[in-house]
């Protein structure tokens, strides 16, 4: 790796080696990843993509980590995390165009301060706008794909060039926790967001009864990465995962929490490892108790055994 090249790059300030990743990741664990950048806007983004390929180096787009579990070992490339440009928004209308750095409660707070409703949802989820494309994020009834009208995309579909597209919310495809950025070599820049008039107060209102939600029921006081497992068909993960006696029941530091067991959580200096070893038992002991499958909702960063 050619440490002189991308420094002159990007410069000292953006730029950190053998960064530990569980800094930056939700669930606190992770080793260091070898480079890790802040870019702040896309010409900054493809240069960095660039030096990635020109050095043969593998590169992760990180957004807030909240969910991600980094490996202990960490990862051998490049983390991007966008900054800068990408943390910016404006409102016209009913419509907010937003970059894809920004944290999902920042949105739904400059929402709520133009009088605009349809993101109350987003506003505990901890992640980025980037995230919440890649996933189709939702909660309380309310996901992406409701209110978003437009994404720009970086495409890196093509070896030899970079080309920056504009996808409608159908080509998009959102599904339940999916878009087409899980398919495609593509990298959400920003996206625009069609929301209605609404009352500020009301909506303020029901942001907080939304909060109160999440902290009655979630074990908000421990490191996580939210709902640990998909919905299956037909089921609810959480209530598969009480009925196997699996609340509580711990590897190492990490745990099945007791209090909504669709989470697993950190409870008190867990390895990325234990983390996956229990995010198994429980898929492997559900499976073999109830015959359903289910499947994590949290990307795993890195090498695992």
């Amino acid at each position: 790796m050619n440490k002189e090249k991308i420094l002159n790059v990007l410069g000292d300030e953006k730029v950190r080696f053998d960064e530990p990743l569980k800094n930056h990741t939700s669930f606190k664990t992770g080793g260091p990843a070898d480079v890790l950048v802040n870019v702040a806007n896309v010409d900054e983004l493809i240069k960095t993509i660039e030096y990635a390929k020109e050095e043969n180096l593998k590169f992760f787009l990180l957004g807030n980590g909240s969910n991600v579990l980094a490996s202990d070992d960490g990862f051998r490339g490049i983390v991007i995390k966008l900054d800068g440009e990408f943390n910016d928004a404006s409102v016209s209308g009913d419509t907010v165009s937003a970059g894809a750095g920004i944290t999902l409660s920042k949105l739904a707070g400059l929402a709520m301060n133009s009088s605009l409703s349809g993101l109350e949802f987003a506003s505990g989820i901890p992640g980025t706008l980037g995230g919440a494309l890649f996933m189709n994020a939702g909660a309380y009834g309310g996901e992406m794909k409701q209110v978003v009208t437009e994404v720009t995309v970086l495409s890196l579909e093509e070896t030899t060039e970079f080309k920056i597209l504009t996808l409608s919310n159908e080509e998009m495809d959102f599904g339940y926790r999916h878009s087409i950025l899980k398919e495609k070599n593509y990298i959400a820049l920003g996206s625009k967001l069609k929301l209605q008039k609404g009352d500020k107060e009301t909506i303020g209102e029901y942001m907080r009864e939304l909060s109160l939600k999440r902290k009655e029921k979630q074990p908000l006081e421990f490191p996580s990465a939210g709902s640990t497992f998909k919905r299956p068909e037909g089921y609810f993960a959480g209530k598969l995962i009480e009925d196997c006696g699996l609340g509580g029941y711990t590897i190492g530091g990490a745990q099945v929490s007791e209090k909504h067991k669709g989470f697993v959580i950190n409870k008190g200096n867990a390895t990325a490892s234990d983390v996956k070893d229990l995010i198994k038992h429980v898929i492997e002991t559900v499976r073999n108790e109830t015959g359903v499958t289910l499947e994590p909702e949290v990307l795993f960063l890195g090498k695992f055994d």
